[in-house]
């Protein structure tokens, strides 16, 4: 792959740099309640030298019902003063699934108006696979303003997703599971429907990696997209369980140098809970 400190880096990358005093590494590990995993005690325990929890859960919009929604501007930048990351940082995002919940915490930097951060391919388990070094010591902080210019074209609400569909002039592209797409699966959160929004295409997110964790080609992710039905002259507009793994679409997006794509906050989480929305099943 070639490294790019504006989408994906590699773990050599991370090696050499690692020591530059304007890097910034997050460890934004998440995962499903399902897997009941705890992130934070995992990163109190490990993780890549110098890094900072960043907990996508709390670093979010606290007043809505739904699972970690973007965080009001004010919070995000006092969230990451807090941390120590501001203007003129590189900012290198990584979790402990290889790359999956790294993609929302790059997406929302993006939103955020923040260009240079990149995901480490492969995240923390190829890292530590390569023999790398880790620690269990906590960073240290120093204070950095940081400027938020958001970029509301990269994200989407209910009512823009719902028109998206009855008017087909995006592609909406779902990173679930093909079971969970086509309904026949139940979703991990109590109360949602199973099934899809009307239109949408299935492209599951880990189809875009490697067995390692890293992200395929730009070449492979195009196939990809287009074995799936998507067609990429339309502007699209990805969506997942609750926002997380759609970042990953966005990221593989991104890197086909397509501009004209959003991610559904609410995601699965709000469309499948709103009994008048209508949900499809099957293929399509």
């Amino acid at each position: 792959m070639t490294d790019d400190p504006k989408t994906l880096v590699s773990t050599s990358w991370l090696a050499d740099h690692l020591k530059d005093p304007d890097l910034r590494v997050l460890d934004a590990s998440w995962y499903l309640p399902t897997e009941n995993r705890d992130p934070e005690a995992e990163y109190q325990a490990a993780h890549i030298p110098g890094a900072r929890f960043f907990d996508i859960d709390d670093i979010s919009d606290r007043r809505s019902d739904l699972p970690h929604m973007v965080p009001p501007v004010e919070k995000f930048m006092s969230r990451m003063r807090a941390m120590g990351v501001g203007d003129g940082h590189q900012v290198v995002v990584y979790d402990g699934a290889g790359l999956m919940s790294a993609a929302r915490v790059w997406w929302l930097f993006k939103l955020m108006g923040q260009d240079n951060v990149a995901v480490l391919d492969g995240g923390l388990p190829k890292w530590q696979a390569e023999g790398h070094e880790i620690e269990d010591l906590p960073p240290v902080i120093r204070d950095r303003h940081m400027t938020v210019r958001v970029q509301n074209h990269l994200v989407r609400d209910v009512t823009q997703v719902s028109a998206a569909a009855k008017l087909e002039d995006h592609e909406i592209i779902d990173a679930r599971s093909a079971a969970r797409f086509r309904g026949e699966a139940a979703e991990p959160r109590e109360g949602l429907r199973s099934g899809h929004i009307p239109g949408s295409k299935n492209v599951p997110f880990n189809t875009l990696l490697n067995k390692d964790g890293t992200m395929k080609s730009p070449e492979a992710c195009r196939e990809i997209f287009e074995a799936a039905g998507v067609d990429l002259s339309k502007p699209a507009i990805t969506t997942c369980g609750s926002g997380v793994t759609a970042a990953v679409l966005a990221l593989a997006l991104h890197r086909l140098s397509k501009s004209d794509y959003s991610l559904y906050d609410g995601s699965w989480a709000e469309w499948g809970a709103f009994p008048t929305l209508p949900v499809a099943t099957g293929e399509n």
